[in-house]
């Protein structure tokens, strides 16, 4: 039987999300507030049908940060399935939105290029895809989503939704702004130096290229995470001003002490998913709670576990589900031992 998805707004990543779909065999219906990006998108083969479909499985709200949270009642009204949204801002929605077949997630891929045009049924691949399930959320819809997310080729990771909110000023939200300052100093510099902006090469292109994307999606996230994005900002003028003095007073010592930690950090970035050799298997009894197999991924999470499958089966014993999670054997003791802490059950057998 033919799966089917609903898409809610056709911009970039929007019609990712539809084209990924599609390469996989799903029926997509999709609709945007412009008709003419909802017959661009039927032109471009990134939909079966304009509108909303009732039968869908699953439908992603990929609107403004601002009209998730309506889009994504809309969607739970209309449709039997689970509900998800796209936004990078994820705590007022999760708020906002307290129903078993709704979960928030953010799937951290995007691209130079704007709406349709750059749409990518790839782009997902080896990107963090991150879930942030609430306390209604249903096991059975986390684990739904999550197993699509690896489908489409993304590394799911699950954390709460203030938590995420609070990475992502970091992550994303404020290179963003910074880079948007530091290309205002350039152009003032080059009101009164023609030549500066000609210099503008190598490491400023590269710190300033997150300034490319659409200017208006960003008035959105700034008012919708602000606490967030005011706090990073906060610790990075404090950062700035504390560079200032070690620069200032010509503190050698200081200075290369800050560029080398910096470096080793840089060095240090994750980059995509890769596939682990070396693995072991967690099964792991879900509790008759809710949001137990959600705390689970949320935990692997804050341990840094490295997680290269799962899947979430039936006990033999009852309705209950079992969660098997393929890991890092590296870091299967402390995940074990995280569980255990926290009332699970879970066996670990190492895979050979």
């Amino acid at each position: 039987m033919t799966r089917r998805a609903n898409v809610l707004g056709l911009g970039l990543i929007g019609g990712s999300v539809a084209a990924a779909l599609r390469s996989k065999g799903w029926h997509v219906t999709g609709s945007d507030a412009s008709s003419s990006r909802n017959e661009e998108a039927m032109s471009r083969s990134l939909l079966d049908a304009v509108g909303i479909d009732a039968a869908a499985e699953v439908s992603f709200v990929a609107t403004p940060v601002s009209h998730i949270a309506d889009g994504v009642r809309r969607l739970l009204a209309e449709t039997k399935g689970l509900v998800t949204d796209v936004g990078s801002v994820k705590a007022p929605i999760v708020d906002a939105v307290t129903d078993a077949r709704f979960i928030g997630g953010h799937p951290m891929a995007g691209s130079e290029l704007q709406g349709l045009e750059g749409a990518d049924a790839e782009m997902f691949r080896g990107a963090v895809w991150v879930l942030t399930p609430s306390a209604t959320t249903s096991d059975e819809t986390f684990a739904t989503m999550a197993d699509l997310v690896r489908q489409l080729g993304g590394d799911v990771l699950a954390l709460p939704a203030r938590r995420h909110d609070q990475l992502v000023a970091v992550t994303s939200h404020l290179p963003h702004l910074a880079a948007a300052t530091l290309l205002t100093l350039a152009r003032s510099r080059a009101d009164d130096h023609a030549a500066v902006m000609r210099l503008a090469a190598g490491g400023f292109r590269d710190m300033t290229r997150v300034a490319s994307g659409h200017p208006a999606i960003w008035l959105d996230i700034c008012r919708e995470n602000q606490p967030a994005i005011v706090e990073a900002l906060d610790a990075m003028i404090d950062g700035l001003s504390d560079m200032r003095k070690i620069v200032s007073e010509t503190d050698s010592d200081t200075l290369l002490q800050r560029l080398t930690d910096a470096r080793t950090v840089r060095a240090n970035l994750p980059g995509r998913v890769s596939e682990l050799t070396d693995v072991s298997e967690v099964r792991i009894p879900i509790p008759d709670r809710a949001g137990a197999a959600a705390e689970v991924f949320t935990l692997a999470a804050e341990l840094g576990v490295n997680t290269a499958n799962f899947e979430v089966v039936h006990s033999v014993e009852g309705d209950r589900g079992v969660l098997i999670m393929v890991v890092d054997t590296a870091s299967s003791d402390v995940f074990r031992g995280g569980l255990i802490a926290r009332g699970f059950k879970p066996s670990v057998t190492r895979i050979a």
